[in-house]
């Protein structure tokens, strides 16, 4: 402890103009704290609960953004009402696909390095520095990743710009794509693509890409044993966000509920969803 800390005053690094990354400031002040930053014990094994699919769909004005609640370790299912789908900031929206832990915590770091830049510039951030700043922390990860414990995310959000909807993809290395209309991320997210590429179609309406994207999820549930689809009998349903020029805001459970309802009864005596 030096004597600046012992007289109640913060140490030089806080009080100096730096860079807008709150996440390259706890690289030089403490970068023990990232989650990169921490190792694994040799020759070790690591169980840790893992997120499954996640998937997005553009629609008409906005982007929506859905994730089922299961987590999974190994065969055992380690958590059925988990949040996967979170608000990064007003305009976007980020879904979590891998090691559980260590993605939440990305996540928040993610969060709070997007408000650390808004209070620094006095914007918002350029939802293509978004994305490119949550590839760069995925990036910083990789090591983790050699070792078992990846983090792959799916980011979506409203272009103040354009005017429109954008999604982006990202492999563990931090490459960061963007992807056109629809994806899916996460063990079940083959599944899930398929399911897309038959129900998408352009222009949709909120409400109906609400729609595509849970039968997206249900067929994913139905080849997929880590993903877990609306659970009826708990009452437990997906997490689904929509943005757009308002901003971010989640679907009510009365909402998806009621979405899932007809879903159920269109595939009554018909599981596959054949049309």
């Amino acid at each position: 402890m030096t004597d600046r800390t012992r007289q109640g005053r913060l140490p030089a690094a806080y009080l100096s103009s730096g860079s807008s990354s709150f996440t390259e400031f706890v690289r030089e002040v403490a970068p023990d704290v990232l989650p990169s930053r921490r190792p694994l014990p040799a020759g070790g094994v690591v169980e840790a609960p893992h997120g499954t699919t996640i998937v997005t769909v553009a629609f008409e004005g906005g982007v929506l953004m859905a994730g089922d609640r299961r987590a999974t370790m190994g065969n055992v299912i380690a958590n059925r009402d988990m949040e996967k789908v979170f608000a990064a900031d007003e305009y976007s929206a980020v879904g979590i696909a891998g090691t559980a832990g260590l993605a939440i915590e990305v996540v928040r770091l993610f969060q709070v390095e997007l408000e650390h830049y808004e209070k620094i510039e006095g914007t918002l951030m350029s939802l293509e520095g978004k994305a490119n700043r949550l590839a760069s922390m995925i990036r910083g990860n990789l090591g983790l990743a050699m070792q078992g414990l990846s983090v792959v995310p799916v980011f979506a959000g409203y272009d103040v710009a354009l005017g429109r909807g954008r999604l982006f993809s990202y492999d563990v290395t931090g490459g960061c794509y963007e992807e056109r209309d629809f994806y899916s991320v996460g063990s079940g997210s083959a599944f899930a693509r398929g399911a897309l590429k038959k129900l998408y179609r352009p222009g949709l309406a909120p409400v109906a890409a609400l729609r595509v994207a849970l039968e997206a999820l249900w067929d994913a549930a139905d080849d997929d044993s880590a993903t877990g689809g609306p659970d009826l009998g708990r009452r437990i349903w997906p997490t689904v966000a929509l943005v757009d020029a308002g901003g971010v805001r989640f679907a009510s459970d009365g909402d998806v509920e009621q979405v899932v309802a007809a879903v159920v009864a269109d595939r009554a005596g018909n599981p596959g969803g054949a049309r």
